[in-house]
């Protein structure tokens, strides 16, 4: 069957919900960090789908799985387990500090379940007065109503009815903060332990540690999300490895399935039992076909060689940034940590970052933002040094351009 139609950037304007406004380019086909579009342009891909595509596109492992699972079974409802959902959640409790796992299909579900949980862990074990779940101004965590009101920027949450309650915002990298908040009414502390869509804002570890001491001296869970910088991004697997501070909850996603929808949020058995039958679920969670590619994209990524490499391909990026800087003179940090890396524009070109990303388009070379002010990088963890080389080749273009 042909379509009768052109499929192009119009016809979005025609077929879709208008939330999004997406570029004109509509690309057709990826392999490693390369993409090509319905002309045949190639670009290379810095932006990783928002940090999903953690071996870029195409990857033969994850084409394996794929493949593999499609021939056997794609979907059973819970009320059966499945081979590649065990096998998934058996391979991340022995590679974390968590003992159990439940599946999701997304970040925002994933956190909707941890948030579920603190809440219900509270209730069970110290009364319904336990509620309070303290989060971060500029942090984000989805876009289900739950998740979004967490997140700690009110324009995404307004206007749309009267929110979930008992939610309060701290300020990141500011322990004073958390402790004027923080009481015996407090259940959790939900954190992401890199600050992505915020602004590609670090940790210190004085912070982290102290929210830990925090959490542990007033009876309240630690919630990390790691959507964003989990699964290899910050050069560990998760980035609380890094840290040297272990969450009570921990919610992951974007990378986890390679580019394949799905989500996990893990934790310890003695948390995990107040999600008994019925409280929770999910009809997709732990699907076959996703469990068995997030199977082989994490085991892929779980490695010395891919992890060191992020750290060593990050090198790479801050130096290329930073001779760019020094010929144009547009950025006034380059931040971050792995290969999540934010370079947030100066005076002269503030609010500016969109434009950054259309130059780069134009030039062949797919970024993201972080905010108005910040370009955001994401690239595969396993991208080539010459991709990245060239890369930088086309975004200097696109400044060069830009600054003219």
């Amino acid at each position: 069957m042909s379509n009768h139609f052109p499929v192009n950037r119009e016809l979005f304007n025609d077929v879709m919900v208008p939330n999004y406004a997406p570029s004109a380019v509509i690309p057709v086909r990826g392999k490693g960090s390369r993409v090509w579009d319905q002309e045949d342009r190639e670009f290379i891909d810095f932006a990783g789908g928002i940090a999903v595509n953690c071996l870029g596109h195409c990857h033969p492992a994850l084409v394996g799985a794929l493949k593999e699972q499609g021939e056997k079974i794609w979907h059973l409802s819970n009320v059966m387990t499945n081979e590649p959902a065990l096998r998934l959640a058996k391979t991340m409790v022995d590679n974390t500090f968590a003992d159990k796992v439940y599946f999701a299909n997304s970040g925002a579900e994933s956190n909707e379940a941890a948030l579920k949980l603190a809440r219900r862990w509270a209730l069970d074990n110290h009364g319904a007065d336990k509620s309070q779940i303290i989060a971060f101004k500029q942090g984000f965590h989805g876009r289900t109503f739950f998740t979004v009101t967490v997140g700690g920027q009110a324009a995404y949450s307004d206007g749309f009815g009267p929110k979930p309650g008992d939610i309060v915002h701290a300020e990141y990298n500011n322990l004073e903060s958390v402790k004027a908040l923080i009481s015996d009414k407090t259940c959790a502390v939900v954190m992401e332990p890199l600050q992505g869509e915020g602004g590609i804002v670090s940790p210190t570890e004085e912070f982290v540690k102290g929210v830990r001491e925090l959490c542990d001296e007033n009876n309240a869970l630690l919630v990390f999300d790691e959507v964003q910088t989990g699964v290899g991004r910050l050069g560990e697997l998760y980035a609380y490895m890094g840290l040297g501070v272990t969450p009570d909850i921990l919610t992951t996603a974007k990378a986890l399935g390679g580019g394949f929808p799905i989500g996990a949020m893990i934790t310890t058995t003695d948390i995990a039992k107040h999600l008994k039958i019925g409280t929770h679920g999910s009809t997709y969670g732990g699907n076959p076909l996703a469990c068995a590619v997030a199977e082989a994209a994490f085991n892929t990524v779980n490695d010395k060689a891919v992890l060191d490499g992020v750290k060593a391909k990050a090198e790479l990026y801050i130096k290329g940034l930073n001779a760019i800087n020094e010929k144009y003179n547009v950025f006034s940090e380059i931040r971050g940590k792995g290969l999540l890396i934010g370079a947030v524009l100066n005076e002269a070109y503030q609010g500016r970052a969109k434009d950054f990303l259309n130059a780069a388009m134009a030039e062949g070379v797919m970024t993201l933002v972080a905010g108005a002010s910040i370009v955001r990088f994401a690239p595969s963890l396993v991208i080539p040094d010459e991709d990245i080389a060239e890369g930088l080749a086309r975004f200097e273009a696109a400044v060069a351009k830009l600054t003219k």
